[in-house]
């Protein structure tokens, strides 16, 4: 599982040739959570409040970059890396 971002504590991976919908995993501590892309929500799993408002922010500002990485793991290529957030 490619990590493509790290940031706050929060660790953002990429499962190449993942089921649908078009998604990443976000970890932080023992919180995991599964993010849609399309329109960043959490559709799996749970992170703590703070967290997941980060994961949102920093998903909706790098959206086309996600779009992207998703489309390469999905053909068993690396998803490069992603801007943490500042």
């Amino acid at each position: 599982m490619p990590e493509i971002s790290r940031f706050y504590g929060i660790v953002i991976t990429i499962y190449q040739n993942d089921h649908g919908p078009p998604h990443f995993h976000a970890r932080y501590g023992s919180s995991r959570a599964a993010i849609q892309i399309s329109r960043p929500r959490v559709i799996e799993g749970h992170l703590p409040r703070r967290a997941e408002r980060m994961v949102i922010e920093w998903a909706t500002a790098h959206r086309r970059e996600l779009e992207d990485a998703w489309e390469k793991a999905q053909r068993h290529l690396d998803p490069g890396k992603i801007a943490p957030l500042p």
